[in-house]
């Protein structure tokens, strides 16, 4: 972990690469992701790393597709990056910097920098 980073109560970290400055302050489950400079990670936040058919992971950028060839492939987040409280990051996104994910959101694929995602849990 880099240094200043902020792990809380409750929170599972598996197979990660946190930036400086990370906030993942309580009750979330962190798998497989690469988490850019100050993001925060909301209380009850997910980053999912197996999709349910436990078929290979791959990356989504509108119509492009990116093959990863593993099973666990968590989300990557740009830097500054806020993930609203229990939102959960599919397998496999692409967060740009300075998004921000509504809380209750389901992310799939990529999110532009410098925008606002929300999108509710069905």
């Amino acid at each position: 972990m880099g240094g200043g980073c902020v792990v809380g109560n409750s929170v599972e970290l598996k197979s990660v690469i946190l930036f400086s400055g990370v906030q993942t302050p309580h009750y979330s489950y962190v798998g497989d992701p690469i988490l850019g400079f100050k993001n925060h990670m909301g209380a009850g936040s997910i980053t999912s790393s197996v999709k349910s058919g436990k078929t290979l992971v791959t990356v989504r950028n509108g119509e492009e597709r990116l093959e990863t060839g593993w099973k666990k492939f968590g989300a990557i987040l740009g830097d500054h990056v806020e993930a609203g409280c229990n939102s959960v990051l599919n397998p496999g996104p692409i967060l740009g910097r300075n998004a921000s994910v509504y809380p209750l959101s389901s992310v799939r694929g990529a999110v532009p920098p410098d925008s606002i995602f929300k999108e509710a849990l069905i």
